[in-house]
């Protein structure tokens, strides 16, 4: 990263269940989907630790998003932008997501199958 000059961007990444692949590769303890009180504790404690971003990830090809309820209240307590990730295959989806205060959404196994979903999706979330 310094050889290239990159910009690092300290990222609070906090993986929720079902948490697929990712979840089992880095062994992470997933926080509860019917939590989101850890889960809003947590990036409340990133950004005070100098994050400056926090990203919720469900996973590649998660089954369900992250909880709009979640997104909602973890973006009530922090002041940095909100990533969300995983599960995201519909524009209802990512609208609810937007809705509920996503800032950045992360999309993967949806475009891969479906590019052209890609747009409807967009679509969706600027309305």
């Amino acid at each position: 990263v310094k050889k290239t000059g990159i910009e690092p961007i300290p990222t609070g990444y906090l993986v929720v269940e079902p948490g697929e692949t990712v979840g089992w590769m880095g062994e992470a303890d997933l926080i509860p989907r019917k939590k989101p009180q850890i889960a809003a504790a947590y990036s409340l404690a990133a950004q005070y630790l100098g994050m400056r971003l926090v990203y919720l990830e469900a996973g590649s090809g998660s089954p369900e998003t992250i909880a709009p309820e979640m997104v909602g209240l973890v973006k009530k307590v922090i002041d940095i932008p909100l990533i969300v990730g995983g599960g995201i295959r519909s524009p209802d989806a990512a609208k609810k997501l937007a809705m509920a205060g996503a800032d950045i959404f992360v999309t993967g196994t949806i475009i891969e199958k479906d590019k052209e979903k890609l747009f409807d999706i967009i679509k969706a979330i600027k309305n």
